[in-house]
């Protein structure tokens, strides 16, 4: 009963949804309903302004984001516009006439331009406003109140070029919750700034190049649970008066900020803190007891990463913290007998992180009571074999990195017990030979990393359990020197459900058409750095692999390369070809052709195309990578515009300038001509080439095909009625032409009767 009531409104929903009415849409912009809210996206088509014409009163949300304007208009009276995004334009200054009448606005977007100034009253006619982000804009200094707006709840200040606030900033935005203030040269937090924000609950102050906090700067932000210090210079904080007031804060971030010491009681008046972030402080003599106190004992997290820890941490370290499930030491030089007796009492430990500590070994009964421990990093140490074997009480453990230890063998026992594991890094140990059965218990395995280890063969059946792993799905070998015979298939069949495979710089230098038999699901393949284009430029084993998205064959010798062997990959979307010794020959050009007409998109060759990110300004702008080279008899020969001298005719082109230049649109029997010329775009002479197509498009050959099977079903048709006409039909008790009565005869539906039946029936 209840199943079908529910099913009774979904309908109802839905079929309310699909009668929404079409509402208007300005020209040029994209309107839709998200849910049953009417969205107007006229984001990204170099408007000028809000273009009114058109905009829907029951507009819900607009977005204006990365066009040219730069003054808002009023909007229409009555609009009920709830959200507004004008990120990324040139506004210069948000006035209370360009907003009047947005009785109903929730959320406004106006970050990354180049707003200077914000009246005070500019959303004076929006009660509901709870959102307002004003990031990335030049604003100017306030010595008055910013914003006068009672409803606001988040604001987003950061990166405004604030080097100062004054007492009067936030007195008349007092309901903000969330604040940022992120990427501002402030320097100082004094009193009084931010006493009127009595509930904001969560402070972000990372990057203000602050040196100084008052001791009385949160004395009325008491509700405060998340702040973030991160990267300043608060060597001369004094900790315990500036969050002695923040009773109720559950987070703080002092990540990079310069700390040399904390007082033993830093953190007494923080008995709810769950998360304390102190990595990458100078806390040489760091006492963690004294400094985690009788008071934290809610912490759930704590990272000491690269604090330089030398003193050592005693067997009560975190005596006091005996909830915490998430620990990072790395960084730190560390005792390996001191750490097994302060890990003791974190029976409820989660997460912990040793990388980079120093350790030669660790004692037997480390790990004995992490139980619970599902996550565990202890990479980049020079322990020894003899450590593998501490490892086995961790039988919840889902994550295991050991990469660079200094390992060399490890024993098939090691990972008997880890039967949740998923994700196992075993990357720079030098493991000449994995055991048989080593990874027979992991049958969960989804991740397994094993580059640079010196193998001279893939993992290989015996290594695994007999049955197919039905989760894994990445297998990582780069940097092996591999040896692969004619015959062999690359992956025992164990591992057919892999999707991810990475064999970049494994000293390949062919693979056969079968070499990925066993592994029919990959998406993503890396062979970068390898010599198989030396040999072959087949790649017939791609054959193999109908579900190819992704294939970096970068560096590894190809000069020739046709798109036909990518017929059976539909799915490709990225084809990385840097760094291979290309000939400019018409291969070339059809794989261009192949990418920009077959695919539909020129970026599925990359480096083909520079993206706008890459582009900089000056020397350091960044060009497009994929190049090739005339041979001195290469046929088809360029085109030699008179700008290019003759002794650069053979230089490397890359394959964009080869393309335009080429004459293989003409010299073969082509597919379509090109034809190059001149166009201005703002004001820049740029080369534009145009296909005309020889062979004609699809859609005529179907409608050329649809109107001869018409004429000849209408040919037919007539042959039939004259056929007819020279037959007589018997009709009823009527013995008269079906097709043509003579005149008084009335027939009006009739069903043509052979002669030979003896009882005509009227139909």
């Amino acid at each position: 009963m209840w199943a079908s009531r529910v099913l009774v409104v979904l309908l109802g929903v839905g079929a309310c949804i699909a009668t929404l009415p079409e509402l208007e849409c300005p020209e040029d912009c994209d309107c839709h309903y998200f849910r049953i809210n009417w969205v107007t996206d006229c984001s990204e088509s170099n408007f000028t302004e809000i273009p009114h014409d058109g905009l829907s009163l029951n507009v819900y949300i607009l977005n204006m984001n990365s066009n040219n304007v730069t003054e808002v208009r009023p909007f229409p009276e009555n609009i009920k516009l709830r959200r507004l995004q004008i990120a990324d334009n040139q506004l210069n200054r948000l006035s209370r006439e360009s907003f009047a009448g947005l009785n109903y606005l929730i959320d406004a977007d106006f970050s990354g331009n180049q707003i200077t100034h914000v009246d005070e009253d500019a959303f004076r006619d929006s009660p509901g406003l709870l959102t307002l982000e004003l990031q990335e804009n030049p604003l100017e200094p306030v010595d008055g109140p910013f914003l006068s707006s009672r409803s606001l709840l988040y604001l987003d200040l950061s990166d405004c070029h604030l080097t100062r606030l004054s007492s009067q900033f936030f007195i008349h935005s007092s309901s903000l919750n969330k604040l940022d203030l992120s990427g501002n040269p402030l320097r100082s937090i004094d009193s009084g700034i931010l006493d009127p924000l009595t509930s904001l609950e969560s402070l972000k102050l990372n990057r203000c190049n602050l040196s100084h906090i008052a001791d009385t700067a949160f004395i009325n932000v008491t509700n405060l649970k998340y702040l973030e210090l991160s990267e300043n210079y608060l060597t001369t904080v004094q900790w315990t008066a500036v969050l002695g007031p923040l009773v109720h804060l559950e987070y703080l971030d002092l990540r990079k900020s310069a700390l040399i010491n904390l007082p033993e009681n830093a953190f007494d008046g923080n008995n709810w803190l769950r998360s304390l972030v102190l990595a990458e402080n100078e806390l040489h003599d760091l006492d963690v007891a004294t400094t985690l106190g009788q008071n934290l004992r809610q912490l759930d997290t704590l990272d000491l990463s690269n604090c330089h820890l030398k003193g050592p941490l005693s067997e009560d370290a975190f005596a006091n913290a005996t909830k915490l499930r998430t620990l990072k030491l790395s960084g730190n030089f560390l005792s390996a007998l001191d750490l097994s007796v302060a890990l003791a009492p974190l029976a409820r430990l989660h997460t912990l992180s040793l990388k980079n500590c120093g350790l030669t070994r660790l004692p037997p009964n480390t790990f004995h009571r992490l139980t619970e421990l599902e996550e565990l990093d202890i990479s980049r140490n020079p322990l020894n074999d003899a450590f593998t074997g501490i490892l086995s009480p961790l039988e919840s453990l889902e994550i295991l990195d050991m990469s660079y230890s200094n390992l060399s063998h490890i024993s098939r026992g090691t990972f008997s017990k880890m039967t949740h594991l998923k994700r196992l890094v075993l990357s720079g140990n030098h493991l000449t030979d994995l055991e048989s059965g080593l990874f027979q218990n992991l049958t969960q395995l989804r991740t397994l990393e094993l580059n640079h280890c010196g193998l001279s063969q893939p993992p290989e059946e015996d290594v695994f359990n007999s049955a197919v792993y039905e989760d894994f799905q990445e297998l990582r070998l780069a940097g092996n020197p591999l040896v692969i015979s004619d015959s062999q298939l690359l992956l025992p069949r164990q591992l057919s459900n892999v999707h991810l495979l990475d064999m970049s710089n494994c000293n390949l230098k062919t693979l056969t058409k079968e070499a990925f038999k066993n592994t029919p699901k990959i998406t993503n393949l890396k062979l970068s750095g390898n010599e198989i284009g030396a040999v072959s430029s087949d790649l017939e084993f791609i054959e193999q692999l109908p579900h190819l998205e992704s294939l970096d064959i970068s560096n590894c010798r190809f000069k020739h390369l046709s798109s036909d062997v990518f017929s059976n990959t539909p799915n490709i979307t990225s084809l990385k070809l840097t760094g291979n010794p290309w000939k400019c020959d018409c291969k070339i050009f059809e794989m261009w052709e192949w990418a920009s007409v077959t695919k539909g998109n020129l970026a599925v060759l990359v480096g083909s195309t520079t993206s706008p990110e890459d582009v900089t300004t000056g020397s350091g702008k960044r060009k497009k990578e994929l190049f090739c080279a005339y041979d001195a008899n290469s046929i088809p020969s360029p085109k030699t515009p008179s700008r290019i001298r003759v002794k650069d005719l053979h230089a490397n082109r890359t394959w964009a300038k080869y393309v335009k230049e080429s004459n293989c649109g003409s010299s073969r029997t082509p597919k379509s001509e090109r034809y190059m010329s001149d166009i201005n775009i703002d004001g820049r002479a740029e080369s534009a080439i145009f296909y005309v197509d020889d062979s004609p498009p699809t859609w005529i050959v179907i409608a050329a095909c649809v109107s001869i099977l018409i004429f000849l079903t209408t040919a037919a048709g007539i042959g039939m009625i004259f056929l007819l006409r020279a037959k007589r039909v018997t009709v009823g008790k009527y013995s008269k032409s079906a097709i043509a009565p003579e005149d008084g005869d009335y027939v009006r539906e009739v069903e043509i009767i052979p002669k030979r039946r003896r009882n005509p029936k009227l139909v």
